[in-house]
């Protein structure tokens, strides 16, 4: 009864205090004006016309449940641009459909200095170009557009983007070659162009990506041989150059990689003998199809041979099918059909649970599963 509330303690002295402390506070724990301005800036350049995933994008902090937005939790600078077009967060599963996106991706994103990963991936209509000034942010660590219409060429001094680990610009409409500077981002371990219409060879100075686990490059116009420094990536476990206008031989050195296990260099150019490395080496799927490879199947398999796939059909095979892949520790997926291939299909495993499809239009092979008697 007889106390005093604190709202009548309180001075005007104290009050304005109170307020000079929650203004600071606040200064603190938003971010700056001027990442939210570039915020803004960015999706002014962008239409989503179907889930609504700008609305939030309100208020003063832009570190504050603004979707696709992360932030440092010390210095309150945008970190993250995390926009995927196919997904199974709530606003999607409410909408019972996938993203889509037009317009283009701003330059005032390149205003975000501490950005560490620019993810803007599968809405299948924002096209334009990558923004030159992308290779500004010294921070960059993911660049993930796949699945886009994006045009134009990859920046062409990209190698100055030292901590960048993921590449992925697969699915878009890409030109132009892959940039020798490139190969200056040793800390790149996944890189992923596929599907897009880039041209020229694969840089020389390939192999200088030591830190690489994925190279995937297929459905492009990729020309000229397989460098060398390739065969030298030591982490090297998916290499995808598949339908691509690549030519020459296949480098032996491929079959000696520590840790490749998928090699797709099917629907290429390639010309020349099949290397016996490739069949006593740790790949277990191997496409080498609809190329103009010559000469025998080599006849060296043995147990350390395990294939899930091995795809060898449309080329210019001839001889024998090798008796030793009945010593191989397994064989899956086999496709020897259109060669110049002859003589008897040997019997047993895996020949046993192979259909025809696997052998025909072959110059003389016969005995089960086709129908024709030896």
């Amino acid at each position: 009864m007889g106390g005093v509330s604190c709202t009548r303690q309180t001075t005007p002295a104290a009050a304005a205090l109170a307020v000079v402390l929650l203004v600071m506070c606040s200064a603190v724990s938003s971010c700056p004006p001027s990442d939210r301005a570039a915020l803004l800036a960015f999706k002014a350049a962008l239409h989503e016309p179907h889930l609504g995933i700008f609305n939030s994008w309100t208020g003063a902090d832009c570190c504050n449940k603004w979707y696709g937005v992360s932030c440092d939790q010390e210095t309150r600078r945008v970190a993250d641009i995390n926009l995927r077009g196919e997904s199974e967060e709530p606003i999607f599963e409410r909408a019972h459909r996938t993203g889509y996106m037009t317009g283009y991706i701003s330059p005032k994103i390149c205003k975000l200095k501490r950005l560490s990963s620019i993810t803007i991936a599968d809405w299948k209509g924002i096209s334009g170009e990558i923004p030159r000034c992308i290779t500004s942010l010294p921070f960059l660590r993911i660049i993930d557009l796949i699945g886009n219409q994006i045009s134009g060429t990859i920046p062409s001094d990209i190698g100055r983007l030292h901590r960048l680990t993921v590449l992925n610009v697969a699915d878009n409409a890409i030109s132009g070659w892959i940039p020798p500077s490139l190969t200056n981002v040793t800390s790149l371990m996944h890189l992923d162009l596929r599907n897009n219409k880039i041209s020229g060879p694969i840089p020389r100075a390939f192999g200088n990506l030591q830190m690489l686990s994925r190279a995937l490059l297929s459905g492009n116009q990729i020309s000229g041989p397989i460098p060398e420094s390739l065969t030298r990536i030591y982490r090297l476990a998916d290499l995808d150059l598949s339908r691509n206008l690549i030519s020459g031989p296949i480098p032996s050195s491929l079959g000696k990689m520590a840790v490749l296990s998928t090699l797709n260099l099917d629907m290429n150019r390639l010309s020349g003998p099949i290397p016996v490395s490739l069949f006593s080496s740790g790949i277990s799927d191997l496409n080498i199809s609809r190329n103009s490879l010559d000469g025998k199947i080599p006849d060296a398999f043995g147990v350390r041979s395990y294939f899930t796939v091995l795809d060898l059909s449309y080329n210019k095979l001839s001889g024998p099918i090798p008796k030793s892949i009945a010593s191989a520790s397994y064989v899956g997926h086999l496709d020897l059909s259109h060669n110049h291939l002859c003589g008897p299909i040997p019997t047993g495993s895996p020949f046993d649970h192979l259909e025809a499809s696997s052998f025909v239009f072959n110059d003389c092979l016969c005995g089960k599963p086709l129908n024709k008697p030896c």
